[in-house]
């Protein structure tokens, strides 16, 4: 999953994005309300964490742009703005949650987690597909008893394919949702890791769990009773 982190605080920018590529999410880093707006309009996210006190154009006029032509895209307000009527302003405006500065980094992985599950409406945080169990909480595989020794990036695709289960997922969509914006285009790491996950399930599942469709990209569907 893709997050635009907007944040003018450079050292504690640093160190949420670090956490949050350390659990496997793909993070685009911006510094001031401009170019939020630039890479929002050229890039496609699942979340966006947004400090109000930015430069140039505060947080709560880049909420208020991004609200008038965008419903869906999940938005956590993250701000040292304490005042009660604050926070029922930010919610009012459009943002989906509110998380105080200074905050735990396991509350915010939690709110993550919790805004995701809303992007695929009534998605438990364990699903299940066959034999294997996803869940989405630990972001890890189980098949069996047996947890799948998955890469960050494998288990990323896994889960998205998942939560996309029934929809033939392009190439580009992938890269789009589980790649930051520095990725190249034009390299063989997303083939790659396709590869790698498919051979990895296929030591606990004699079906193709994962298809290619030749031109269009790839598809997890649900065995039919």
């Amino acid at each position: 999953m893709k997050i635009l982190l907007v944040e003018d605080e450079e050292m504690l920018s640093a160190i949420i994005a670090k956490g949050l590529r350390k659990v496997g999410y793909a993070v685009d880093t911006v510094f001031d309300g401009e170019e939020a707006l630039e890479y929002y309009e050229i890039h496609e996210y699942d979340i966006i964490i947004l400090d109000l006190n930015i430069p140039k154009i505060d947080g709560l006029n880049v909420l208020r742009t991004i609200r008038k032509k965008d419903t869906d895209t999940k938005i956590l307000i993250l701000s040292a703005r304490t005042k009660v009527d604050e926070r029922i302003l930010g919610l009012d405006e459009g943002a989906n949650d509110y998380l105080i500065k200074p905050f735990d980094f396991g509350e915010l992985e939690a709110r993550i987690r919790n805004l995701l599950r809303r992007n695929f409406s009534g998605t438990p945080t364990t699903i299940m597909l066959d034999n294997f169990i996803i869940d989405t909480n630990a972001k890890r595989v189980i098949c069996d008893n047996n947890v799948l020794n998955l890469t960050r990036k494998e288990y990323s695709i896994f889960e998205y394919l998942i939560l996309n289960k029934n929809k033939i997922i392009s190439a580009e969509q992938l890269v789009e949702h589980i790649w930051d914006s520095e990725f190249d285009p034009f390299s063989n790491t997303l083939r790659y890791h396709i590869h790698t996950l498919k051979k990895k399930l296929s030591d606990f599942s004699n079906e193709e769990v994962i298809k290619t469709i030749r031109g269009q990209g790839y598809i997890i569907e649900e065995a039919q009773e």
